[in-house]
């Protein structure tokens, strides 16, 4: 069945060349995900703020190494993006941002992120954030950006706020989390013409 509009992002924008790494500032590097990067995820997972806000747990560094492998089939089928933030100095991983549930034909895509707890309040994520948004509205050509947070959730709220994100509404009772369901917050940005 043909298309009544131009996909945004033809197919192949993404997938045609590598996934890039993307310096940020000369100190951190998104950079994709390595099968040895799977204990740093695994240890980050152990982390009660981090269980607390996210869906999942790693039981251990096998099925870490499997979620990274799924994050890099995600650059290979066009559906995700994924990053690990890590320190130029020693590659240490710092954290995570990706976007997610691409939809190539609108441009649009889900941010999201996290940090290991000894990089959070130092500054890591928003930029983290802000260089992935700026990569993909502005170098790729992604005409949306959305991010979405529990209202609960003031550190997400003030990483969305600092990059530009704007507040668009509240998605009531949207996400069931492990202490129940959750309000979530629905920011977004748009391809400046």
């Amino acid at each position: 069945m043909p298309s009544l509009v131009t996909p945004v992002l033809p197919s192949g924008r993404l997938n045609a060349s590598a996934q890039p790494a993307l310096p940020i500032d000369g100190d951190l590097l998104l950079r994709p995900w390595l099968a040895s990067d799977a204990a740093a995820v695994a240890r980050v997972f152990e982390d009660p703020t981090i269980q607390h806000w996210h869906l999942r747990k790693a039981d251990s560094e096998d099925e870490a190494r499997a979620w990274i492998e799924q994050w890099r089939r995600g650059w290979e089928s066009e559906t995700a993006c994924h990053w690990a933030v890590a320190d130029v100095g020693d590659d240490r991983v710092l954290g995570r941002v990706s976007l997610q549930s691409i939809i190539m034909v609108g441009g649009q895509a889900e941010i999201s992120y996290w940090t290991t707890p000894e990089s959070r309040g130092k500054g890591v994520c928003s930029r983290a954030v802000a260089r992935v948004a700026r990569w993909a509205l502005e170098e790729v050509g992604f005409h949306r950006l959305e991010l979405g947070h529990s209202t609960a959730n003031v550190a997400s709220c003030r990483i969305a706020e600092k990059t530009g994100f704007a507040l668009e509404g509240i998605r009531r009772r949207a996400l069931l989390h492990t202490d129940g369901w959750h309000d979530m917050y629905l920011h977004a940005r748009l391809h400046e013409v």
